[in-house]
């Protein structure tokens, strides 16, 4: 059975996905309140999903910030479906529909390398080999003990 990627519509339906999502990515996504604050505004945010039969793999949630550039505001996909080529695809969508609506950049914000933890070096890594690059580092936008590390790609 393929993986779907799918707009989709309606808050509730928004928020199960990413709560569903982010709840078995505890090594990003460990600490409740944070968790609960991505899965509120991700309902309030323009959201896709891979999606496999029923299942939901993974979404993405993006937040446009003016006419010419827009933000991933937070993504995931379930460790079950890590190296499958479906944060990829979610991307490749997001990327295709904000270009035809005139956007011309892709940003997000994600721990630096300053930082040492593990999974986030998979997340740089996953976004440097999709063609984002590193633009500035926030020593203290997070916090002192979460530096930020803001990447941006361009659309054609």
């Amino acid at each position: 059975m393929s993986v779907l990627i799918e707009e989709m519509k309606g808050p509730l339906a928004i928020k199960q996905a990413a709560e569903e999502v982010l709840r078995d990515l505890p090594e990003w996504f460990g600490i409740e309140e944070a968790l609960q604050a991505y899965v509120q505004r991700s309902a309030e945010l323009k959201s896709l999903r891979a999606v496999r039969g029923s299942e939901t793999l993974g979404f993405i949630s993006i937040e446009s910030h003016n006419p010419q550039s827009a933000e991933i505001y937070v993504m995931g996909v379930k460790k079950s479906s890590h190296r499958l080529g479906i944060g990829r695809k979610l991307l490749e969508t997001v990327e295709t529909k904000l270009t035809k609506e005139g956007y011309r950049m892709l940003l997000v914000k994600t721990l630096s390398a300053a930082h040492p933890d593990p999974g986030y070096k998979q997340s740089r890594a996953f976004y440097t080999a999709n063609g984002f690059i590193a633009l500035h580092e926030f020593p203290e936008l997070w916090g002192k003990e979460n530096p930020c590390l803001l990447m941006g790609k361009p659309l054609s």
